[in-house]
């Protein structure tokens, strides 16, 4: 199979979909492997090390003409002219935060096969835990820097000192995110409460940190109460394939400390505070009621040697399949299935219909 390999054009996205061992796996099963020139400059990765791995340089046209083309981040508007139908396009999709790609996408008649509905028998996403992992810990760092007064935050420490009280971080959802979240939090010093809506979560949560974090149900009125005495509230909210729900309302922000921070990781998905929007890592925040809001909605891409690999190393396997067997490789597997989302000008991620109203099947449907 022909495999392209664009370079990331998002405001400061530095991430790359392969690295160097991953090109050189794909060309030693007999697959041609095109990368764009540059592609992985971001990432400390040169074109000379993807050569010596076997790809061919080449131009963002010549990469997205490929059979299947393997990304980070899903397409923007000036990608669109790329989609066509015989293209497998295997990424970071988020469609159910982006109604003009989900439209894009249908059109064309693109199979997007999206990292992030890949899915396990028991639950788990293994090419979104990478990035969540990333992103949460990512989250109490950059929630810890813009506290800080000249950043435009109430001027704390998270960590305090001694004579002074830490600061609060407060957590929504228990999942990789915010158990990453929590442990950053923690190992800095800070008072932490994490919020689930599963008491099994929030059981093992208190046995994995010893009791050291507190933890709550997540109902309206205990987020509304909770975030009054929070420093940095962190989204950590994840529906898989479907829209963030609304925790955080514009009328709770009144109730907010002023200069508190929020940094809401579930901003690809819509986000879980009202009052988010995408911001990138040029512009990263914003002001609403005297909260300052980070909505980042590419956090690992700040982190790209890491994330590149992290990513890298989860992706190749099923890369591999697909490279091998192509549609085919959804009907055996049937984890890489659902994560089938647009195939034949059809939506097949129930939870992206839900957002937008769209009609839709499940993959199971079109790969009968």
């Amino acid at each position: 199979m022909r495999i392209g390999i664009p370079k990331e054009i998002k405001t400061l996205e530095n991430r790359v979909a392969m690295t160097p061992g991953g090109v050189d796996s794909l060309v030693r099963r007999g697959n041609e492997v095109l990368v764009e020139r540059g592609a992985g400059l971001g990432s400390g990765l040169t074109d000379e090390e993807y050569q010596a791995a076997g790809a061919r340089l080449v131009s963002a046209e010549d990469a997205w003409s490929c059979q299947m083309v393997i990304k980070v981040k899903e397409p923007l508007t000036e990608e669109f002219r790329f989609l066509r139908p015989e293209l497998i396009l295997f990424t970071y999709l988020h469609l159910a935060a982006d109604e003009a790609l989900t439209k894009a996408m249908l059109t064309s008649g693109t199979t997007g096969i999206a990292y992030e509905t890949v899915q396990l028998p028991g639950g788990a996403l293994p090419l979104l835990t990478p990035m969540s992992e990333v992103a949460g810990r990512m989250a109490t760092q950059e929630g810890a820097k813009y506290l800080e007064k000249p950043q435009g935050g109430r001027g704390i420490l998270l960590g305090g000192v001694p004579g002074v009280m830490p600061g609060h971080v407060v957590v929504l959802g228990g999942g990789i995110v915010g158990t990453n979240a929590a442990k950053m939090a923690m190992g800095l010093g800070a008072r932490v409460t994490v919020l689930d809506v599963s008491h099994g979560r929030l059981q093992y949560l208190d046995d994995v940190f010893g009791g050291r974090i507190m933890t709550m149900t997540s109902t309206e009125p205990n987020v509304r109460e909770i975030v009054k005495t929070a420093d940095l509230v962190i989204g950590a909210v994840l529906i898989p394939g479907a829209k963030a729900p609304r925790l955080v309302t514009r009328n709770m922000l009144s109730t907010m400390r002023e200069g508190s921070v929020i940094v809401d990781v579930a901003v690809d998905q819509g986000g879980c505070v009202e009052t988010i929007k995408p911001t990138t890592h040029a512009d990263p925040t914003y002001m609403v009621d005297g909260v300052l809001h980070y909505g980042v909605a590419n956090m690992p891409g700040a982190v790209p040697r890491t994330s590149t690999f992290a990513l890298a190393n989860q992706t190749l396997p099923y890369a591999l399949k697909l490279a091998a067997k192509g549609i085919d490789a959804l009907r055996a597997d049937k984890s890489l299935a659902l994560g089938l989302n647009t195939y034949q000008k059809q939506l097949t991620c129930p939870g992206v219909g839900e957002a937008f109203g769209m009609a839709s099947v499940t993959p199971g449907v079109v790969l009968n």
